[in-house]
């Protein structure tokens, strides 16, 4: 039996469960990949509760047709965060100043324009505001990850952000190694965190197909993270032991800076990543539902396990 192993992106998420089926319906619906039917195991690498208190419970925006979760991927960040975590490490300033977030001010939420309050984003053009919101997200969940930073979500729980994510992926790859071919979907910061653990993990399990959708990982203020990374040897050669496919969206604020990754995660010098582009729909162009009802990315993702797929 074929296995996938998703790992999600950035922001608050809804439970573990519930995000694991909304995953599987969204590449079935309107006749889309059936995972279930294929005979593939799925498994959810969750990691939203070591960064966030509670799960999101405002589920109108996943189960929207649109599938439009602009204002779910907004969600706050902690006063000063990324100007606190800038002024500790300069690469974190320059990924600051890469995803035009002013490292030197402070991070204060602010409520919601009167123009959007109640209605989705997908009916109007995604403005500044939402955008720097979810780069200033991205710029701290970054900082919690990469400087491996003990943080606590909640009362009584306390994480070191990079070892318990890589903790939670490599044990859900484990959970799946009697599987084959075992392929790795991920989106956002799911694809940074997949790929470090693949790069830089020793005990990581191997892995036969890699598909990274929605991804900052072509950004040069991203590689400077990476300790083992370079262009001509960026490909994780010794874990990962077939196709990486990458599915983009040229108008996804998160990928579309720089969304090509052939040239930057070569193998011994030769171009090998798949760059797929997929055109989302509507003005947020960022959502996993959206990626996840692309007939590209389905196509190839049946493929890379072995499944049948128009």
């Amino acid at each position: 039996m074929a296995a996938i192993v998703f790992i999600h992106g950035l922001a608050n998420k809804p439970e573990s469960d519930y995000l694991h089926n909304l995953w599987k319906r969204k590449l079935a619906v309107d006749d889309g990949f059936n995972v279930e039917s294929d005979d593939v195991a799925c498994a959810m690498a969750y990691w939203a509760d070591v960064l966030y208190p509670a799960p999101d419970t405002n589920l109108a925006d996943y189960e929207a047709a649109s599938g439009d979760e602009a204002l779910a991927e907004a969600a706050p960040v902690a006063a000063d965060a990324p100007s606190r975590a800038a002024a500790r490490d300069p690469r974190l300033r320059r990924l600051s100043i890469a995803l035009g977030v002013d490292p030197d001010a402070p991070a204060v939420e602010e409520p919601l324009p009167e123009e959007i309050q109640g209605v989705k984003a997908e009916r109007v053009p995604v403005p500044a505001w939402l955008r720097k919101r979810l780069m200033a997200r991205f710029v701290r969940d970054a900082s919690l990850y990469f400087n491996n930073e003990t943080f606590s979500p909640r009362a009584g729980a306390a994480f070191r952000v990079r070892d318990e994510l890589r903790r939670r992926f490599m044990d859900r790859l484990r959970d799946a190694q009697g599987n084959r071919p075992l392929v790795v979907l991920s989106h956002s910061m799911g694809t940074i965190i997949a790929y470090d653990c693949l790069m830089h993990e020793p005990d990581c399990p191997a892995i036969d197909g890699l598909m990274t959708a929605g991804s900052p990982l072509g950004l040069d203020e991203v590689q400077d993270f990476f300790p083992a990374w370079s262009r001509r040897n960026g490909f994780p050669s010794s874990k990962l032991k077939g196709r990486w496919v990458n599915v983009y969206d040229p108008l996804d604020p998160v990928a579309g800076l720089d969304p090509l990754f052939a040239n930057d995660f070569q193998r011994d010098g030769a171009a090998v990543v798949e760059d797929i582009r997929e055109d989302n729909w509507g003005t947020w162009r960022h959502s996993i539902s959206k990626y996840l009802q692309g007939r590209l990315l389905r196509r190839h993702l049946a493929e890379m396990v072995g499944a049948t797929w128009p």
